[in-house]
């Protein structure tokens, strides 16, 4: 049985998963990208150095990680209040420094334009935004229910180099434990259907974000070369954003999607600055 290293907590008649450690005067809240297995092993070799010296928070939602997968909506409110609730039941406290990656970066603006007292700032990792996602090629329904039913029938267990592609074992950011315990949440956690839900609603949900503006809060983006990513001009939109904020910051790397385990102690000290400056 897989042992949850944080709190389980009730949310909407689902149990969901929040790690924490560290001390400090704030919470730094860690928000996966789409389909990533395992968040807080994922996010492990980046909030391991931050921790030192602030308090670090990794939600995982329905679906991921240690969470159980629900029946419910992936509509952004209802994301974005499990979220909240998560933590608030966790015993954490806003305002939060957010670090979003990939996909969950609209749920991070969300948050901002929604509740603005709650967010001091966010640090984005190669993190999307709502305009990117007006020319995101989605997979269709049948590319979808086709790998969640290979996964929830175990064909992903006889590809083993799947599991050991992510960054995090790639990149040796793991022990040997933890690289274990990563690929039997990568088994349990391959395409779940609310990491489908995700995906057909993405592009309703960056809409909603769209329409609210561009929310007021310090951001400092990561952004890597693009090249994993389905999408034209990645770098350039990202780029655009933050210089159009009256407190944007942005870090262009030659690095993959996963910045955060292919240049963590890059990361790690730029953010730490950008902490120290607000």
């Amino acid at each position: 049985m897989l042992s949850p290293p944080g709190v389980m907590v009730s949310v909407n008649d689902h149990m969901m998963h929040v790690y924490t450690e560290g001390f400090g005067p704030q919470t730094l809240v860690f928000l996966s990208g789409a389909g990533t297995s395992a968040p807080v092993l994922d996010f492990k070799a980046l909030y391991s150095k931050l921790s030192v010296q602030h308090r670090i928070a990794v939600v995982e939602k329905a679906g991921y990680g240690f969470s159980e997968t629900a029946d419910v909506s992936r509509d952004i409110d209802m994301m974005l209040e499990e979220t909240r609730a998560a933590l608030n039941r966790a015993g954490q406290r806003p305002p939060y420094i957010l670090f979003p990656h990939s996909m969950s970066g609209i749920e991070a603006v969300y948050w901002a334009q929604k509740y603005p007292d709650e967010v001091r700032a966010i640090i984005g990792i190669d993190p999307a935004i709502p305009e990117v996602y007006e020319k995101y090629p989605l997979p269709s329904k049948l590319m979808l229910n086709v790998v969640t039913l290979g996964a929830r029938i175990g064909i992903t267990r006889f590809f083993p180099a799947i599991a050991d592609s992510s960054a995090a074992i790639q990149e040796n950011q793991l022990s040997p434990h933890d690289e274990e315990l990563y690929r039997a949440l990568f088994y349990k956690n391959t395409q779940t259907s609310n990491m489908n839900e995700e995906i057909r609603m993405i592009k309703a949900n960056a809409k909603k974000a769209a329409e609210q503006g561009v929310p007021d809060v310090p951001m400092y983006f990561f952004i890597s070369n693009g090249e994993e990513l389905p999408v034209e001009n990645w770098q350039a939109d990202l780029a655009m954003y933050s210089e159009a904020l009256k407190n944007g910051k942005y870090l262009i790397i030659d690095g993959g999607h996963y910045l955060h385990n292919t240049n963590t102690e890059q990361i790690a000290e730029e953010s730490a600055k950008f902490i120290a400056e607000l």
